[in-house]
């Protein structure tokens, strides 16, 4: 943590505060620039539509990486945050239309020139870029730090400063797959509300906020601060991050009470979740810093619990006096604390500290007291860690299957082989069913589906750890396995007519599909890892699109002659033909497509005179 950085970093953040007419302000040094972004009090700029104020990413040709990979789930963000920094942006940027391009980077697409020349100079400087903000302003400083991150593909830096939560948990599931999330640092004070105030939906206290968003006026801080609506808005705030909380909790010690579920009915739990390195500050000189999302959103709530001891109004008070004391904070003691990493700091119950060394013991009592942290706030910190280690046990377990997956793959290597050397294609034989081979190629599809169809259900629970879809390993392992042994997944289904009551393998998305999550999944991996739009790796789905137009035509005929037919289905027969050109040239697909007797040549023979004399494959079809 490099002390004098923060310091600016603040220092940048709390001069554009003071300058109300003004966006952003910035700040150049030898080896950085940094970039400040103001903040809003007004309830109009926190909450919109939904009770949490909570939206789908907009921009997505920007924010592409924002979302789950193999199950494709949009992230989640404050909207109105959202719209803020949307308003940065040029209007041609926001238009449907607008094309990226690889050349594209943000300071291309700002609206304000002297933004954007003070960004494009610092990065043609080779100084780190820096985005910061104080209070609402730190939510602008995470999106552009992301939308440069991702445009601009070299490091920069996000520093915030009592900024509350921005997005759901595929947000920082995200960014931590991306490995963006350790540029992002996040400064809060141990008592300050406006961190934990999006745990609590607008709808139950709107009128409360809007009288003490506003208190963060310095004149008018200590009548606000004390008055009734405040001691509402900390209670019910408060009250939410405790449900949320221990909601979090129960799902990740595994509580498999019903209750559980039935709550979730009829209570609605705020969508945001924390990210990055936070760096909880105590004011008695030391500073406590931890990336595990789950056990930060667990301090986050048990840190700023009720001491009975004391009147709730004064406790209220002290929530929201604590969000200007950054300054006494970092002016004062940054530098000179001792910073203790909560990461590498086994926070265990006293009762079983047992074999710790005096020098842990007395960091452990010391984070319990200066944290305020209760036996409860303890159970939970573990858990959250317990779950982070299932995660790894969970990835050393499918690790363990690779093997099993690689002999089995070989296995199917040999079937296909086989069947090309006959020249008959293994798509055909395996629809077919005749030999014995057959059978244990059915045995080794299943073996693998077993395998496969786990690995889509622990991502979706968040169970394996955040860069498993990126690992190059399980991205070529996917790879293998999908165009390997889709396409007799494929002539399984035609074979038994699921067709007819399941409807096509292959479907629109949106709506349910036959086609396995197994494969879905893999295929988005690839395409995320080589940054191909959706949809660009269907080659193993070739039969599939084969088999409903064989249907299609084949229902066609018998109602209108054969060139009324084809017209019906003349685009997709051209995609077809095209996507066969393409995937044939890049070895998606192989050469047993073309064997004379395969469903295809003699579906494609059926096909019009006309079209096929100037088809585009005619040559590999004999003419």
């Amino acid at each position: 943590m490099d002390a004098d950085l923060v310091k600016k970093a603040f220092s940048v953040a709390m001069a554009v505060q003071s300058k109300g007419n003004r966006t952003y302000q910035s700040e150049k040094h030898s080896s950085y620039s940094i970039f400040a972004f103001h903040g809003s009090g007004t309830v109009e700029d926190w909450y919109s539509g939904t009770s949490f104020g909570e939206t789908s990413i907009g921009l997505r040709k920007f924010f592409p990486s924002l979302k789950t990979i193999g199950n494709d789930e949009i992230a989640l963000v404050n909207g109105k945050f959202f719209q803020q920094f949307q308003d940065l942006l040029t209007q041609e940027v926001l238009k449907e239309e607008f094309q990226l391009s690889d050349e594209t980077r943000l300071e291309h697409l700002l609206k304000d020139a002297r933004l954007r020349d003070e960004i494009r100079r610092g990065v043609s400087e080779n100084r780190t870029i820096v985005f910061t903000g104080y209070s609402s302003g730190g939510p602008m400083a995470i999106f552009a730090t992301i939308f440069f991150l991702q445009q601009n593909r070299i490091p920069a830096l996000c520093v915030t400063f009592g900024c509350p939560l921005v997005g759901n948990q595929i947000f920082g599931h995200a960014l931590r797959r991306e490995n963006w999330s350790q540029y992002f640092l996040h400064f809060v004070m141990r008592y300050d509300i406006i961190p934990r105030v999006l745990l609590a939906p607008v709808s139950s206290m709107r009128q409360e906020l809007q009288n003490i968003l506003p208190c963060f006026d310095r004149s008018k801080l200590e009548s606000k601060a004390r008055s009734p609506e405040a001691s509402y808005s900390f209670c019910d705030i408060m009250r939410n991050a405790l449900l949320v909380a221990s909601y979090a909790a129960c799902s990740f010690m595994g509580c498999t009470n019903s209750l559980l579920q039935i709550i979730t009915g009829f209570i609605d739990f705020s969508p945001y979740r924390p990210f990055g390195t936070y760096v909880f500050c105590t004011g008695e000189g030391r500073m406590f810093t931890l990336k595990n999302p789950d056990a930060i959103l667990q301090l986050l709530c048990y840190s700023l619990q009720l001491d009975n001891a004391k009147p709730v109004a004064d406790v209220a008070c002290r929530s929201f006096k604590e969000h200007l004391v950054y300054e006494t904070e970092f002016k004062d003691n940054l530098g000179k604390e001792d910073v203790v990493d909560l990461e590498l700091l086994d926070l265990l119950l006293p009762l079983y500290s047992g074999g710790v060394s005096s020098n842990e013991k007395k960091s452990i009592e010391t984070a319990v007291k200066e944290l305020g942290l209760s036996t409860r706030a303890m159970l939970c910190l573990s858990a959250a860690r317990e779950s982070e280690q299932k995660k790894q046990r969970n990835q050393e377990r499918i690790d363990d299957k690779r093997e099993k997956i690689k002999d089995t793959l070989r296995k199917l290597e040999d079937y296909r082989d086989k069947g090309e050397m006959s020249q008959i294609g293994y798509y055909d034989a395996f629809k077919l069913q005749t030999d014995q081979e057959d059978y244990h190629a059915n045995v080794a599809r299943l073996e693998l589906a077993a395998i496969w169809d786990e690995i889509p259900d622990l991502l979706k629970r968040f169970e394996l750890p955040d860069r498993f879809e990126c690992r190059e390993d399980w991205v070529e392992l996917g790879t293998r396995f999908r165009r390997l042994t889709e396409p007799i997944d494929i002539a399984n289904y035609y074979r038994h007519s699921r067709d007819k009551d399941a409807g096509a393998y292959l479907k629109p998305e949106g709506g349910r599909q036959s086609r396995p999550r197994r494969y879905r999944c893999t295929q988005r991996w690839l395409e995320h890892a080589e940054g191909k739009p959706a949809g660009y790796f269907l080659e193993s789905c070739f039969w599939a699109e084969v088999e409903e137009l064989r249907i299609c035509l084949h229902t066609n005929n018998q109602n209108e002659n054969r060139d009324a037919a084809f017209e019906k289905v003349k685009d997709r027969v051209l995609k077809l033909e095209e996507n066969l050109l393409l995937w044939v040239e890049d070895e998606r697909l192989r050469g047993d497509v073309f064997f004379k007797k395969s469903t295809f040549v003699e579906w494609w023979r059926e096909l019009p005179e006309g079209h096929r004399r100037k088809s585009q494959i005619s040559t590999f079809m004999g003419g």
